[in-house]
Formats: C-alpha cells, structure tokens, sequence
C-alpha cells in the first residue's frame, strides 16, 4: 500500500469528523442513557450487556453481540482490514472477505458504514467475552503441562482488546463511544481509587493512550458553578478533565471542555468540533422533540 500524504485541511477535516471516547461511571450512573443525547439516525448501539432496557424508548438502532467473534466482524466491517497482520490473522484481508461474505446479504456492512457513532455498551462486558475465548485459546495452557495457564490467557486478552479498539480507532469517519463500569478499589493501607472495571490490568493502563477522550460518568451535589463530589448526590456530571481534584479517570485531547460538563454526548461532540449543532436533549428541552 502507498503511503499517503493528508494535507492540514484534509486532517482538519477528519479531526471535525470523528472523536473517540472511553466512558466510565458506578452501576447506576446511567451510562446507557448517554445514548439519549445522541442523533438517533446516524448512531448504532453494539450492545454486549443485554443493557437496553433503560434505553428501549430511543429511536435509534442497535445490535446484541453474543460473542466475541460477531464483535470481530463488527469491527472488521467498520474499519476494514489491517494492512500489518499476517495474511490469515484477524483483521487481515481475509478475515475481511469471510465477514462480508457471511454477513453480506444481511446489508450489515452498507447499515454499519451509514451511521456515524459507535456505542460500545459496555468495554467491561467486552473483556469478560474476550477472557472467554481466551481461555479456550493454546496460549492459554502451558506447552510442557497442558494445564491451563492463567499468565497467558490474560496477555492474549490484552492483546485482542487492545487491537480490536485500535481497530475502531483508525475506522474512517466513525466517532466511537466506549462506556464501562467504574469500581471502588481500596488497597492495603485504605486507600480508595476510582479504576475502570475490566479482565486484565493492561487493557485499562493502555486504553487512556488510545482515545481521544477519557471521562468520569458521576454523582455530584450543589450547584453547577458549587459541585461537591457525593456518591449519594442525584447531580450527573461527565468529568473531563485530567487532574480533577476527585481523583477520577479523565482525559481532554480537544482542550475545549471544562473540569466537567452535563451528561449530553450530542453537546460535548458539537464543543470538542467547534460545530453549531443542537443536541436531542437540547431540542428536547425546548420543547422542539420529545424523549
């Protein structure tokens, strides 16, 4: 494959087009329900956790994903094939030609590529399909016992999660939205951190490195401008930003949002582009469309 030159107006362009997000909050936050402040027409749901039922009022589409093999063809047909793997490895070419072929004359391929976001409900859910199929893997049991090995059944989960969303990352003109559960963990001497909740520590050292955006999905009390932090509060606030003094997971490449900001993906992805739009939940609230 030649190598491509983007011109700073083509880059721009993309940059406007397409924003990657890893999403974390407490069971409960209402992390599913982000999806109601998204345009229904051009987002797709990839549901691993069986999770609608928040959600079954909003008008958009999504797909139930059993397993982590249709996960892989997903991906596959959102982004195409990776020119840097083996000829018969996942992702290649040919695993390319086998999910249109089999998913062909369902139209998923065309119904993937017409929407514009991705939301992965939930990366917590995706590991735990990737450790089940980790484990039934030969890396996953040791050559010289053949007994399980535990060691390699989490670094190959490491490795396949982490390629699989570098995947979505590169696919053209997709924005994609990961959520996940967020876990109190206190250690030996008592003291408490906010971790995303995922088989294997690799997948959450690295997916920060990843995306574009890390936030924190959580309860607050007080004022917009007078939040305090409360696990018990009925205020929802995504927190953006790296640094924030409550010590939860964030990150803003765009360097457009604020310490945190209301809970609308739709009025977040307009700040970080720079584009005028008016978000469901904006229009909902003036009275223009109805949840």
């Amino acid at each position: 494959m030649a190598i491509r030159i983007v011109t700073a107006d083509e880059r721009l362009s993309a940059a406007a087009n397409k924003t990657s997000f890893a999403i974390f909050g407490p069971p409960g936050a209402g992390k599913t329900t982000l999806l109601k402040s998204l345009p229904p027409d051009s987002t797709l749901c990839l549901d691993l956790e069986a999770g609608m039922k928040s959600v079954q009022d909003w008008p958009g589409a999504s797909i139930p994903i059993r397993s982590y093999a249709d996960f892989r063809d997903i991906v596959v047909l959102a982004s195409g094939p990776d020119p840097a793997v083996a000829p018969n490895a996942t992702y290649s070419e040919a695993h390319y030609a086998h999910a249109r072929a089999v998913h062909g004359p369902s139209g998923l391929e065309a119904f993937i590529a017409s929407k514009a976001i991705l939301f992965v409900d939930s990366i917590t859910d995706l590991s735990r399909q990737v450790m089940t199929y980790a484990k039934q893997q030969p890396e996953a049991f040791s050559e010289r016992t053949s007994k399980p090995d535990i060691r390699g059944a989490y670094g190959l989960l490491g490795r396949e999660i982490i390629h699989a969303l570098k995947m979505l990352q590169h696919a053209p003109g997709k924005t994609v939205i990961f959520v996940g559960v967020l876990e109190k963990v206190t250690d030996e001497f008592h003291v408490a951190s906010w971790q995303p909740q995922m088989e294997g520590s690799k997948i959450g050292r690295e997916l920060p490195g990843i995306v574009d955006q890390v936030m924190t999905l959580h309860f607050f009390s007080g004022a917009e401008n007078e939040l305090t932090f409360d696990e018990k509060g009925t205020v929802r606030r995504l927190v953006c930003r790296a640094g924030n003094p409550w010590g939860l997971p964030a990150k803003d490449r765009s360097g457009r949002l604020a310490e945190t900001e209301a809970p609308d993906l739709g009025a977040i992805l307009a700040k970080i582009n720079a584009v005028p739009t008016v978000s469901p939940l904006a229009r909902s609230a003036s009275g223009s469309m109805t949840q």
